[in-house]
Parts: C-alpha cells; sequence; structure tokens
C-alpha cells in the first residue's frame, strides 16, 4: 500500500516543485517534469514521461494564460499565428519523439536542459515597441511568426516542454514587442504545443493520466505558495534565476550522462 502510494506522493510534490519555480521565476520549471518523473517518480518509459509532462505543461499554462489576460493586455493575433503555425511543427515533433529510442531522447533533452539553463543566465532585453498585428503590418510580421512558430513548435513537440525560453525570444525577434508582452503572449503558445504534443501522445497511449492529473493538481497548489514567496523574494528574483539555472545545467549534465551510459554503456 506504502509502495502503491509513493509515486503519487512523489508526482505531487513534482507539481508542487515546478509551480513554485514558475511563481517565482516566470519560467522554466517545466523544463524539470521529465527528468523528475523519470528519476524521481519513477516512470519505465520515457516516452510516457514526455507525453504526461506535455498535457501537464498545457494545462498549466492554460491557468497561467487566465491570470495573464485578467491582469494585461495579451497581444492575441501574433500569438494566434505563431500558435498555429507551431501546432503542425509540434505535432511533426512528437511523431519524431515518438519513433526516438528513449535514451537517445533522454540524453537530447539533457543537452536541452543546459542550453535552457545558459539562456536563463543570460539578461533579458527589455524589447521594444507593442507591436500589433495589423493589415499593414501583417506582410511584414505573419513569415516571421509562421516560421519561427513552426520551429519552436517542433522542439516543443519533440521533447514535451513548454519552450517558453524558445518562445519568449521568438515573440520578441518576430515582431519587436516588448519582453513582457511577449511573455503573456508565450502563454497561448505554451498551451497550444503542449496540448497537440499530449494528444499525439494519448493517441498513441502513452500517458499516465493518474500522474498527470496529480502534476497538474500539485502545479497549481505550488502557483499559489510560490505566488505568496514572489512577494517576498521579489527583489533576490534575479539570484534565484542564476541559482535554478545553475541547478539545470547541473540537472542537464546528469540527465545526458546518464541516458548516454545506458545508451553505449
Amino acid at each position: 500500500m506504502i509502495a502503491a502510494l509513493a509515486p503519487a506522493a512523489l508526482a505531487l510534490g513534482s507539481g508542487v516543485a515546478i509551480g513554485v519555480v514558475l511563481a517565482l521565476i516566470g519560467g522554466g520549471g517545466s523544463i524539470l517534469a521529465v527528468p523528475l518523473l523519470v528519476y524521481l517518480v519513477g516512470m519505465s518509459s520515457t516516452h510516457v514521461a514526455v507525453g504526461t509532462a506535455a498535457l501537464a505543461v498545457a494545462a498549466n499554462a492554460t491557468v497561467g494564460l487566465g491570470l495573464h489576460a485578467r491582469r494585461t493586455r495579451v497581444h492575441w493575433p501574433c500569438a494566434a499565428v505563431f500558435s498555429v503555425a507551431g501546432v503542425g511543427g509540434a505535432l511533426l515533433g512528437a511523431a519524431i519523439g515518438k519513433a526516438t529510442d528513449g535514451q537517445k531522447l533522454l540524453a537530447l533533452f539533457g543537452l536541452v536542459m543546459i542550453v535552457v539553463g545558459a539562456l536563463m543566465l543570460r539578461s533579458k532585453p527589455a524589447g521594444g515597441d507593442d507591436v500589433w498585428l495589423t493589415r499593414e503590418s501583417a506582410p511584414r510580421l505573419v513569415p516571421r511568426l509562421v516560421g519561427l512558430g513552426a520551429g519552436v513548435g517542433l522542439l516543443s513537440g519533440f521533447f514535451g516542454i513548454g519552450g517558453g525560453f524558445l518562445i519568449v525570444p521568438g515573440l520578441m525577434m518576430a515582431t519587436g514587442m516588448s519582453l513582457a508582452a511577449a511573455t503573456s503572449a508565450s502563454l497561448v503558445a505554451v498551451a497550444a504545443f503542449g496540448l497537440a504534443s499530449a494528444s499525439s501522445y494519448a493517441w498513441s497511449g502513452l500517458i499516465d493520466w493518474p500522474i498527470a492529473g496529480l502534476l497538474i493538481a500539485g502545479g497549481v497548489v505550488g502557483a499559489m505558495l510560490g505566488a505568496r514567496a514572489n512577494a517576498i523574494l521579489a527583489r533576490h528574483k534575479s539570484t534565484l534565476t542564476r541559482v535554478f539555472a545553475g541547478f539545470v545545467i547541473a540537472a542537464g549534465l546528469y540527465v545526458s550522462a546518464r541516458g548516454l551510459l545506458t545508451l553505449y554503456g
């Protein structure tokens, strides 16, 4: 009985941890989902971990989008074009991911964690004007949004991650919108990519629904705890981000090493 409850408790705790991180530093928490599911919860299948993580990411992003939409004005047209283009990429990425050896997928995932950690250490520009997609700007913005959206969606679908650290700069590059505007708009894409990836994995029976539910529930609790802690630790946000980035890089090295050792050991 206790042994059966252990994975459930660990999945719930993992969701809380991810929610806290997202609330404290505004991103990066979802990159921990797959390693936590594999190495802490004990999922034997990397592909089931990726599919389950994708579903949790989509749900958490949807909740976050609702909160952002109440507080700020979301650039819906830009987000919609970016997301629609990326959904096709996410479905293709998920198909490639499912066909990739699990240990090789883990090794590549570790490399992505290292890259994400390195990007978190870089200072983020505030961005330019809050550009809106109109008839006049469409010929200039739509090709950029489609191209970058499809590329980011492909990576998001392949690894089952939200891809916020790629989506935010992608939106800024495509439109010149500010960091704050891109952060809000990115949640539309994160939810869309996550749902597309999760749908593909669910079609193949590669989602652990009870664990996904616990991960999502834990994420909601973690978000509330993190929101309270954020008010206290707001002055130390940059330090928290650097510490977490170091942890992500270290975890990425570990995940890559484990994947490579299992694959070639």
